[in-house]
């Protein structure tokens, strides 16, 4: 169940961003000084956190949406339901753990 909730938090997180993505690509073609002025705000830290965040959230709805296929057209997908979570939650870690250093490099000028 709990998979099934942070699938569909992590989705419209992600439906968010793009949101926003949209929204602030589209003003450079309103004014290219505001534009310039969102991009500028990116560089702070809460949003390299976010960023952080984003990437957490589309590896984990990805890796569980490939559970959710295997789930629904393997045969042996129910039977090995938990085992196939605990594939993604591993994956998801490992693939963050390669990340979040990077990432917190690049914030802080590393």
């Amino acid at each position: 169940m709990w998979s099934w909730v942070a699938h569909r938090i992590s989705g419209m997180l992600i439906f968010l961003f793009l949101l926003v993505h949209v929204l602030d690509t589209a003003l450079v073609r309103v004014s290219p000084e505001a534009y310039n002025e969102v991009i500028g705000h990116y560089k702070l830290v809460v949003f390299g956190l976010g960023e952080i965040g984003l990437v957490g959230a589309i590896l984990f709805h990805a890796l569980n949406g490939l559970r959710i296929i295997l789930v629904d057209f393997w045969s042996q997908g129910t039977k090995r339901q938990r085992l196939l979570f605990w594939v993604v939650v591993a994956l998801w870690v490992v693939l963050m753990a390669g990340f979040v250093p990077r990432q917190l490099m690049h914030m802080f000028g590393a």
